[in-house]
Parts: structure tokens; C-alpha cells; sequence
């Protein structure tokens, strides 16, 4: 006999795999489930974790569950641009420059990037969009002294991680890879919600000791992932 637990987990299933229920779409309410399965409050959150814990839907405090956005996975280590992950993953993917400037490095950043203070550099301010909804916001510095191409380069068909890996190879990148949260302008862009979890990208790679770019990409937390196959080095 199924149990009440298996059949809640099943039933949310099944509708969210056939496209009943679509990504953002929000569940029934917990008592609305304890109403319709006539069972405990606990057994209906037992059945929702269990589909979270799947990536299946979002549970979010205060405001319910809902359908979570497919995930793109991303290998750890490798570099590729948001746009051919999204393609590889069967996904479709478009972006939006939000901003584009020539400055000067200040110090401080200067400092973090360890290149001279008042070199030029491209910022640039990128929304990436994929399956219609906002996937990652995209905030590059480009040293133009080591890229002196990008200066006059629009990016209006082409997103700048690709162009840069089609254009300029790398010798040495550096990862780090964090959990932040959600300030209001990004909150904002990535329509989601002010303090919401989301995953941080920071990147910098160099050509024979020069710092080509410095990026830093923020994911909503429910619509990405890292992920990575590792096999032990033989000795």
C-alpha cells in the first residue's frame, strides 16, 4: 500500500514533470494539502522536503513553495561562457548589456588585481537570460592594455566571455566560488528577492603574467549549480 507521504511526493511530481506545473508556478499551500490528503501537517512537509531536496521545487519562508527553474550545471573548473552552457544544456539563452564604460582603475581595485593604478580598463554590466528568465548578472572588467581590441567591440551579438575566449587565450585563471545574498539592485535585475541566496563566480585570468579579465557573475541560488567529475591522479 502507498503510503499518504509517497503519495504527495508522487502526485507533485508528476504534474511538475508534465508541464501542469511550470517553474514559478507556487504549490498548494501546506493546509491546502493537509485538507485535500486529510493527513498530517507534518507528513505534507515531509513530502515537500523530499522534492526540494530533489531541486523539484523552492520552499520559501513566508511565501510557500514553488516550482524551481531547471538548473544549469556548470563544471568547476572549466571555463566556458554562460551563453554555450546554456546551449549544451538545451536551454536557450539571450543577454542584455546594462552597462558599458572606459575608466581607470582606482586603488583599491588596483590593489585586488595587483595591475598598476589609473590603467584603462572596459567595465561592463551584462544580464544573461535563459528560457526567458534572468539566469546571471555579469559584472567584467577588461584591462585594455592587454585587450586593446575590446575597446571599440559593441558585444551587441556576441556576449563578452565568449568574444574574450574566442579572441585572447589564457595561460593562468584563478576561481572562487561563494554563497551571497542578494542586495536590492541585484534583487532587482535577477527578479528575485532582497536578501534571496545566490551563488558568486569571481574569476580572473592573465596572459604571460597580465591580467586579461577580472569578472564576477551572480546566479539566483535556485536556478544554478557547480558541479564537477574528479577522479584520483595515479601515483
Amino acid at each position: 500500500m502507498v503510503s499518504i507521504y509517497q503519495r504527495i511526493f508522487t502526485d507533485i511530481e508528476t504534474k511538475i514533470v508534465s508541464g501542469d506545473w511550470r517553474p514559478g508556478d507556487r504549490i498548494p499551500i501546506e493546509h491546502e494539502l493537509v485538507a485535500e490528503y486529510r493527513c498530517s501537517r507534518m507528513t505534507v512537509s515531509k513530502a515537500l522536503s523530499a522534492l526540494a531536496e530533489r531541486g523539484m521545487i523552492v520552499r520559501r519562508r513566508k511565501t510557500g513553495s514553488f516550482v524551481a527553474s531547471p538548473q544549469i550545471d556548470r563544471t568547476v573548473m572549466d571555463i566556458q561562457d554562460i551563453s554555450t552552457e546554456a546551449e549544451l544544456a538545451g536551454h536557450e539563452h539571450r543577454f542584455e548589456i546594462l552597462a558599458r564604460t572606459v575608466e581607470r582603475l582606482g586603488e583599491a581595485e588596483a590593489q585586488l588585481l595587483s595591475e598598476p593604478a589609473d590603467a584603462e580598463v572596459l567595465r561592463l554590466q551584462c544580464l544573461h537570460i535563459v528560457d526567458g528568465r534572468p539566469n546571471a548578472i555579469e559584472r567584467r572588467v577588461i584591462m585594455l592594455d592587454a585587450v586593446p581590441r575590446a575597446r571599440e567591440e559593441s558585444f551587441a551579438s556576441i556576449p563578452p566571455g565568449k568574444w574574450l575566449l574566442d579572441e585572447v587565450p589564457w595561460s593562468k585563471a584563478k576561481h572562487v566560488i561563494r554563497a551571497v545574498s542578494a542586495d536590492t539592485v541585484t534583487a532587482r535585475i535577477l527578479q528575485t528577492e532582497r536578501g534571496e541566496a545566490c551563488l558568486s563566480l569571481i574569476r580572473q585570468t592573465w596572459q604571460n603574467g597580465r591580467t586579461v579579465t577580472y569578472v564576477e557573475i551572480t546566479h539566483p541560488g535556485d536556478r544554478f549549480q557547480f558541479a564537477g567529475t574528479f577522479h584520483p591522479t595515479a601515483i
